[in-house]
């Protein structure tokens, strides 16, 4: 998928996608939501308000509050794409999301996600 096209998807569309990721895997959309506020620096209040918004995937990563320091500390391939590669910094950051909601679906627990 183009990256500009990506960027410009509502993350009102894409959040759902990422709950049923997780959801079809018996995880908990509280554990997604976690995902994201260790990821971002949002709270959950924030993350719910937003998806009422028509911000963009980008923006919402571009406006996170404080994106954590050990994000590249998560490693490997996404959609056959391997992370560390990756050199435009919102597009790494997007893929390291579908990272983190990939490995919590194949049943990795929150503690050893979220180094």
């Amino acid at each position: 998928m183009d990256m500009e096209k990506l960027f410009n998807f509502k993350l009102s569309k894409i959040y759902p996608l990422l709950v049923a990721k997780a959801q079809k895997k018996n995880r908990s959309e509280e554990e997604v939501i976690a995902c994201i506020i260790w990821l971002t620096g949002y709270d959950e209040e924030k993350i719910k308000n937003i998806l009422l918004s028509d911000i963009t995937y980008k923006d919402f990563f571009v406006n996170a509050p404080c994106m954590n320091e050990k994000r590249y500390l998560v490693k490997g391939s996404i959609c056959g794409i391997k992370i560390e590669a990756i050199e435009d910094p919102i597009y790494k950051d997007i893929r390291i999301l579908d990272k983190l909601i990939d490995d919590l679906a194949k049943g990795k627990s929150l503690e050893k996600l979220l180094p």
